[in-house]
């Protein structure tokens, strides 16, 4: 198998069924048009499985991104065989209201155990912090949210971000330009946030503005600004290309939200395919597009998707891109990940357990 390079451009983010890899889990990811993996916490036993399955992975595809969602309270994967639960980013906002360094400090070590324990195991990448912003009304949004204040969602986020670095593991910023005022769930409906570009700017999206030059990559919302265009953002090149990237300065790596959501297909009033949704999401300026959860069953969905990819570049209606697949290259560790006893006993890992425990925002190890 030849592996994707720079001129190939591998834009897609797939899952996989199970714990272990199946013949059809392996052909998926070897398509050179595959540029990561996404896992969720039914690819979970234990330690020793994941990071078989990653080993396995990364055999295959030295180049894959291995990603997950972990962002600590309710969003968090893995959860057991050693793994610190970590606090909801809203216990870190609530710490800053009463004490702002120790709160800055807390969320750097949060973002130091999230990214050493996941890295031991073999994880890349994680799509966290989320920078929504906490309106009360959200139940999608809700605790994983650090705050109302952009500033104070900025500075947490930004320490989270740091100790995920310090580990070796770069991070998203998510949901642009904020998916916090809407309270409608975009998992299974279409949240339409009517206020002007300017109140957004001012204030939902004031953490990208602030974080442009330090954020390795952004995932846009499943939301409808109707005063701005009349697609979700995921699908605006003017959000994407226009406002993160031209007037905000971001030159990270842009990923779609997952296109199997209900807002994350329909576009200008038509429920489209995963294909066109992936294609829709790279021409407004995705670098990858994410389709979670089909290898479930027969996989069909996924298959259907690698196929009409492929056809569609062959007919022109893409083009692979140099630049998004050297962003996507950027989110790869630059150091190889080290053993979970040797973390463990490491004094980084060591400290930042310290500071958590000492700040009473993360439970013991699970069973």
């Amino acid at each position: 198998m030849t592996l994707a390079t720079t001129s190939n451009h591998s834009p897609l983010i797939i899952d996989v069924a199970g714990t272990e890899l199946s013949d059809a889990d392996r052909h998926r990811v070897t398509n050179p048009l595959v540029g990561g993996v996404i896992h969720f916490a039914r690819n979970w036993r234990d330690r020793a499985q994941m990071a078989a399955l990653n080993a396995e992975l990364k055999a295959l595809r030295p180049d894959l991104l291995i990603c997950v969602d972990h962002e600590g309270g309710r969003v968090q994967r893995f959860r057991t065989d050693g793994f610190t639960r970590l606090p909801s980013m809203r216990a870190l906002g609530e710490l800053w209201m009463r004490d702002a360094m120790r709160a800055t400090q807390a969320a750097t070590a949060t973002g130091q155990v999230l990214a050493a324990e996941l890295r031991a195991c073999g994880i890349d990448f994680s799509f966290a912090p989320v920078l929504d912003l906490d309106y009360g009304g959200s139940s999608v949004i809700g605790d994983r949210s650090f705050h109302r204040d952009p500033r104070v969602v900025a500075l947490l986020a930004k320490s989270v971000m740091h100790g995920m670095l310090q580990m070796g593991m770069r991070h998203c910023g998510k949901h642009f330009p904020g998916h916090g005022f809407v309270t409608a769930d975009s998992h299974v409906d279409i949240p339409v946030d009517r206020r002007s570009l300017k109140a957004i700017l001012a204030d939902d999206a004031r953490p990208y503005d602030w974080l442009a030059g330090t954020l390795t990559a952004v995932m846009p919302a499943h939301v409808i600004y109707p005063k701005v265009d009349k697609r979700p953002a995921g699908f605006s090149s003017r959000w994407l290309k226009e406002i993160l990237r031209s007037r905000l300065s971001f030159d990270g790596a842009i990923f779609s939200d997952d296109l199997s959501m209900e807002a994350g297909r329909y576009i200008d009033g038509e429920l489209l395919s995963y294909a066109d949704a992936a294609l829709a999401a790279l021409d407004a300026g995705c670098d990858l597009a994410m389709l979670c959860n089909q290898s479930i069953g027969d996989g069909r969905p996924l298959d259907e998707l690698l196929d009409r990819f492929a056809v569609a570049a062959k007919a022109g209606r893409w083009q692979a891109d140099a630049k998004s697949e050297m962003r996507r290259r950027a989110l790869l560790p630059e150091t190889p990940s080290t053993d979970w006893n040797a973390m463990v006993e490491s004094e980084g890992y060591k400290g930042a357990r310290q500071v958590l425990a000492k700040a009473r925002l993360a439970s013991p190890a699970g069973d």
